[in-house]
C-alpha cells in the first residue's frame, strides 16, 4: 500500500533534494543517505538519467526507503516518475493540469506554494500537505510563522536555501512536517565517491530535533 504524504513526511526530519549527474552516482548516494538516517528521498527530474537513478535505487535500497521525484512540472513528468518506480512526487508549483493528472493518482503530489493564496487554493482541493519554496527566498520563517496563524490546518516542507543552521528554526514550526535540503551530498563530495562524508552528514540532519 503506498505511503500518503503525512505518513512520508514524518519519517525523517530532512528530505534530501539531489541532483544525480551520474548514473554510476545514484545506488552508492542512496546508500550512504540512507544509512545515514535518511531514508525518504528526493531526485530532482534535471538530468537525462534522473529516472534511471530512480529506478536503479528503488530496486537497489531496502523496502523501508521512500524514493521520490522532484522538479513534476508536467502531466507528461509525473507518469514517467511513477513509471520509474517512484512512490511520492514534489513539484516546485501548480497548474491546473499537474493537479488534475495528480488527483487521478495513487502516488501523492507534494506540491509547491509560495504564497497564502496558493496554500489556499490547494487545500481547497484536498492537499493539506504542501511544499513551502523557494523557502529563504520566499519569506522563510517568518513567512511560515504567519502563514500558520490564519491556516494551522496546512502543513509544510519547506525547501530552498536551507542548510543545517538554518533548519532546525524551521523545524520548531508546528506547521513544518521536515525539510527539504541539498546540503548533505554536495557534488564535490559526489564527484570525489566520499560516500563515507556523504553517510556522516546525512546522520547529522537525521538526528536534528522537531
Amino acid at each position: 500500500m503506498a505511503l500518503s504524504i503525512d505518513q512520508i513526511l514524518k519519517v525523517a526530519p530532512v528530505v534530501p533534494v539531489m541532483v544525480v549527474e551520474r548514473i554510476e552516482d545514484a545506488v552508492p548516494l542512496a546508500r550512504a543517505l540512507y544509512n545515514g538516517g535518511l531514508k525518504v528521498l528526493e531526485i530532482t527530474l534535471r538530468t537525462p538519467c534522473a529516472l534511471d537513478a530512480i529506478t536503479a535505487m528503488v530496486e537497489a535500497l531496502p523496502a523501508d526507503a521512500v524514493i521520490g521525484a522532484g522538479t513534476i512540472i508536467t502531466p507528461k513528468d509525473l507518469e514517467a516518475a511513477i513509471k520509474a518506480g517512484s512512490t511520492f512526487l514534489v513539484s516546485p508549483g501548480t497548474t491546473p493540469a499537474l493537479i488534475e493528472a495528480a488527483k487521478g493518482n495513487p502516488i501523492p503530489l507534494l506540491a509547491g506554494v509560495a504564497t497564502p493564496t496558493e496554500a489556499m487554493n490547494l487545500y481547497v482541493q484536498g492537499f493539506t500537505h504542501q511544499k513551502f519554496f523557494p523557502a529563504e527566498a520566499a519569506g522563510g520563517v517568518p513567512m511560515l510563522k504567519s502563514i500558520g496563524g490564519p491556516l494551522p490546518q496546512i502543513t509544510f516542507c519547506p525547501t530552498g536555501g536551507i542548510d543545517l543552521a538554518r533548519a532546525p528554526s524551521y523545524l520548531a514550526l508546528p506547521n513544518v512536517a521536515c525539510v527539504g535540503g541539498t546540503w548533505m551530498a554536495p557534488k564535490e563530495l559526489m564527484k570525489a565517491g566520499r560516500w563515507d562524508e556523504i553517510e556522516r552528514l546525512a546522520r547529522e540532519a537525521a538526528n536534528l530535533p522537531r
